[in-house]
């Protein structure tokens, strides 16, 4: 009956895909959590990656259905891993042609530009009305992560988790990146406080 709940998983998934791994990633941790919510009578999952980087892995397990929607916002993959994947013009395939959306910003995209990206893709969310959000949680958009392009602040977080909770869907938010070790619990807890407080 909870509306939000929280998967501190350690390493991270998405990057893995049902024939591979990298990034870290062995099992999909997001996809897994999915396919748990359709196994227990779900129609329809939204998943929402907003790591740095592109979760490959998930696009591709899902690419070619119509009941996940996939939404990424994550550095462009000519600047950054996983490099051949998460472009714009990646919208799914066959049966899921249209239930991919990729956001890809340059380096140095600021705080504004990178919420533009996910106000778009939350549109997108709330249009496909999915029984669950299955958050792709990366605190590696912070502006002082060691392997991060973006412009995110600490209290930023509180904002990401208060936009997410606006679908008014249950979350699940599934851990991924993150790598400024003093500060991933705080902007984690942003996050879900900004989430379930909303804001």
């Amino acid at each position: 009956g909870e509306s939000c709940a929280f998967s501190l998983c350690r390493p991270p998934g998405h990057h893995a895909a049902s024939d591979y791994f990298g990034g870290y990633c062995f099992l999909n941790n997001a996809a897994i959590a999915a396919q748990f919510l359709f196994d227990r009578g779900a129609a329809r999952v939204a998943v929402l990656d907003i790591d740095y980087h592109h979760g490959n892995g998930t696009q591709s397990i899902f690419y070619e259905r119509d009941d996940v929607l996939f939404v990424s916002i994550h550095a462009d993959p000519l600047q950054e891993y996983p490099f051949f994947l998460g472009h714009a013009d990646e919208r799914g395939s066959g049966a899921g042609e249209g239930y991919t959306a990729n956001f890809p910003l340059r380096w140095h995209s600021s705080a504004p530009k990178w919420f533009d990206a996910l106000d778009a893709g939350l549109q997108m969310i709330a249009d496909y009305a999915p029984d669950y959000v299955v958050i792709s949680l990366g605190v590696d958009t912070y502006r002082d992560d060691p392997i991060s392009q973006f412009r995110l602040e600490t209290p930023d977080y509180l904002v990401v988790g208060s936009r997410i909770a606006s679908l008014g869907r249950p979350m699940l938010f599934v851990l991924e990146g993150g790598y400024a070790v003093s500060e991933i619990g705080k902007n984690v807890t942003n996050v879900l406080v900004g989430a379930v407080t909303k804001g």
